[in-house]
């Protein structure tokens, strides 16, 4: 009896070890033929975008289209690394705290699920905008459900994906804009014509279909800020919170919206901010003493107000202090202890001429178009 229930014993330990084994193989089976799936459709999009290069495009075109660095993805330039560290830290039970403004919760303006291509596709609250979900055949658009009216106007656009392919872009543009032009064709839709204006992630401004070389490049995890001030019709944009310059003049009385595009399968973007401030006296003084205190990472605390006034400028006027016309390579500056003795240029209100009036700092990057 004792060598049966050993022997017994033996089998079902037997059985259970040849059970698990074959579990094992199965699962492996199965992880490897998604692993192929998942690849084999990162191809496909990469090549669907070569087969159409190599049809539209021909010679010195073709070639520049089809360098290393317009096809594998852009890094480096995150602002910091919640783009993807937190869903890492989540899936280890590690609480990481995000510096780029995540937790924000009024926003004026989100995506308008009404005007946008059919490849684009909203979540986050209509907040985050998903392009291309299968693979890509074109480019897909998208614009802001406001309209930008008169007054000051500051969003950011963080890239929650992997940067690559023909074009992934961030600007404005009028009603006029054609959002399905580019659906079945890979191309830089937002400053292809007249009503928009476009900041690629190659760093080439786009505006009547004319480029213009006017930053480095973001990729994933870059935060990139636009400010319209409709007051003296400028679009200041910045990068990681720091002005990379002034991409458009003389937009006074235009009817503008956010608007986003992508040629990527499987990109994303998401608004993390989009704040909007009447142009009164509050407004520019808050701008004034940004520029008088250039590097301090929290100008109102450092000038002792009282605590009402305080909260009042934290909520309606914080994104003021919270970017720098200062180029830094650190996203977030540091703290000064003291103010810096050197002004910069006043604001003044837009002339009677018609000329441009921006601060004197951003006439050497300020682009040609009017």
């Amino acid at each position: 009896m004792l060598r049966r229930g050993r022997s017994g014993r033996a089998r079902h330990l037997a059985w259970s070890g040849m059970r698990h084994g074959m579990d094992a193989v199965t699962e492996m089976s199965i992880s490897a033929e998604e692993w192929e799936r998942q690849t084999t459709t990162q191809i496909s999009d990469v090549e669907s975008e070569l087969d159409h290069l190599a049809t539209s495009q021909t010679g010195s075109e073709l070639t520049e289209a089809l360098a290393p660095s317009s096809l594998a993805p852009v890094l480096g330039e995150s602002f910091c690394q919640c783009a993807w560290g937190n869903e890492l830290n989540a899936g280890l039970g590690i609480s990481a705290e995000c510096l780029c403004g995540e937790d924000d919760d009024d926003f004026d303006w989100v995506w308008d699920e009404r005007v946008k291509s059919s490849g684009a596709f909203l979540s986050c609250d209509d907040r985050k905008v998903s392009f291309h979900s299968d693979y890509s055949c074109g480019t897909a658009a998208i614009r802001g459900a406001r309209e930008l009216a008169e007054g000051q106007h500051f969003w950011e656009v963080k890239m929650t994906s992997p940067v690559y392919g023909t074009d992934m872009m961030i600007g404005i543009g009028t009603a006029e804009v054609n959002l399905e032009k580019f659906k079945y064709n890979f191309g830089s839709l937002l400053g292809h014509d007249e009503d928009s204006w476009g900041l690629s992630y190659t760093g080439l401004l786009q505006h009547k279909g004319e480029k213009v070389n006017f930053s480095s490049r973001f990729g994933q995890g870059s935060i990139i800020g636009l400010h319209l001030d409709t007051w003296h019709g400028t679009l200041t944009i910045y990068k990681n919170r720091r002005s990379i310059g002034v991409a458009a003049t003389r937009l006074q009385n235009k009817k503008l919206y956010p608007m986003l595009c992508s040629t990527a399968a499987k990109s994303s973007m998401k608004v993390i901010r989009a704040c909007y401030t009447p142009t009164s006296l509050q407004y520019l003084c808050c701008t004034r003493l940004r520029q008088i205190l250039p590097t301090c990472p929290d100008v109102l605390t450092a000038l002792e107000l009282p605590p009402g006034l305080l909260a009042l400028l934290r909520r309606r006027l914080g994104w003021v202090f919270s970017i720098s016309a200062c180029d830094s390579p650190s996203p977030v500056p540091e703290p000064c202890f003291e103010p810096p003795c050197r002004l910069t240029s006043p604001l003044t209100p837009p002339s009677s001429d018609g000329e441009s009036s921006e601060p004197e700092d951003y006439q050497s990057k300020r682009c040609r178009w009017t």
